[in-house]
């Protein structure tokens, strides 16, 4: 019986990437994302159209799920943005945007496939932070709280969905700098610079992310829950 999992965010770079290693290992995949994912003719993949911001289309989109198929077994919350500005230059507007979505979205999705998975008495959540959210950078004060709010509720959630004996696991993964079209636009010198700061020497692969949510989704880590997986080439040690 194929597993259910949900990825937001799923329709590029370190999302689709994910959702592409859940399916190559035998899930089937609720894709969420703004826009429809396109994804020819890929029969493992759900697409359904959700601002994550949004209270009601979440319970909507779950309930969609729910109906379906009777289960979810995994939830990855993915779907992030980025406003970048220093501190004194930085607008309501970008502040409240990436909280909104990277913050606020990941628990809406969570309370919402919450009572179905302490009804399964199993489930896993596995939320993209940042090694921003763990160590800040300059500019992503918005960006950074999000992620290190992330952390936080992570673990708040692995103990609150265990409480009561269910197996249910929340954990993070905390990406470095990785390969994606975000990072793409940097210039080349910043590029190389951050190369130079990690001890790897190199920048992450959206596969290098993957594995690590495939792991953490996997009954291979069933005894870990509320830890965040750093997968930054030991940039933030």
């Amino acid at each position: 019986m194929k597993r259910i999992a949900i990825v937001s965010g799923a329709s590029r770079g370190i999302g689709r990437a994910i959702a592409e290693t859940l399916i190559d290992h035998g899930y089937y995949v609720v894709g969420m994302d703004l826009e429809p994912l396109s994804w020819g003719s890929v029969e493992q993949v759900l697409s359904i159209s959700v601002d994550v911001s949004d209270r009601d289309r979440v319970s909507e989109a779950i309930a969609e799920v729910r109906a379906h198929f009777q289960r979810i077994d995994v939830l990855v919350n993915n779907a992030g943005l980025t406003r970048d500005a220093l501190l004194e230059n930085m607008c309501d507007e970008d502040w409240q945007a990436v909280i909104d979505v990277n913050l606020k979205g990941a628990f809406l999705l969570t309370q919402a496939v919450a009572p179905q998975m302490m009804e399964q008495g199993y489930g896993c959540v596995v939320n993209i932070a940042s090694i921003v959210g763990l160590d800040g950078n300059i500019g992503q004060s918005n960006y950074a709280a999000s992620k290190g709010g992330l952390v936080a509720m992570s673990r708040s959630w692995a103990k609150e969905f265990s409480r009561k004996g269910a197996q249910v696991r929340v954990n993070c993964v905390a990406p470095g700098f990785i390969e994606t079209e975000m990072t793409a636009n940097l210039p080349e010198k910043v590029s190389e610079q951050i190369k130079v700061r990690t001890p790897l020497k190199r920048m992450g692969s959206t596969d290098d992310i993957a594995q690590g949510v495939l792991f953490l989704a996997s009954d291979k880590s069933s005894f870990i829950t509320g830890q965040v997986l750093k997968i930054d080439g030991g940039l933030v040690l």
